[in-house]
């Protein structure tokens, strides 16, 4: 078995990602990530906002339909991040590991020992369990904000 597809090594690796390692750096540091990805997104949501004839009149709903649009990348990226993260703590809550020799064609299944299993398990609830809350919560959070302008949009 090749040591870089065990899933404590597939952990480090998320660890020391660049994008996935802003969840488990804390709260603060992914709303920083979110905001820096909202506002980034932002001018080319009011770019295509600006488009439609009917916003363009009313500048309170272009400037919160462009706001609540550019929602969607920051969704996606938090999205992106949690599929990683669970497929990660899965395969630490699993007491087998399905490993690829030289391809998806010749894959194997391997029984992790006693050992290996507590250690991944307190892997998964302590390092990897708290992640995966803070991408829930960002991920609720930002459909409520996208609930919220789409609703003031409406209103307006």
């Amino acid at each position: 078995m090749d040591p870089e597809q065990l899933p404590l090594e597939e952990y480090r690796q998320l660890e020391r990602s660049l994008f996935f390692r802003w969840p488990a750096k804390g709260a603060g540091e992914l709303v920083r990530f979110l905001l820096v990805s909202w506002l980034g997104a932002l001018p080319i949501g009011l770019l295509v906002a600006s488009g439609s004839w009917s916003l363009k009149s009313h500048a309170p709903r272009l400037a919160i339909a462009a706001l609540t649009v550019t929602l969607v990348l920051p969704l996606l990226l938090l999205l992106r991040q949690w599929l990683g993260w669970s497929r990660l703590h899965g395969r630490l809550c699993s007491e087998r590991v399905e490993y690829e020799e030289s391809g998806w064609y010749d894959g194997q299944v391997w029984e992790k020992p006693l050992a290996w299993r507590q250690r991944d398990l307190l892997v998964a609830q302590h390092q990897v369990g708290p992640v995966l809350r803070r991408l829930r919560q960002g991920i609720l959070w930002i459909l409520l904000l996208m609930g919220l302008g789409t609703g003031l949009c409406q209103a307006l």
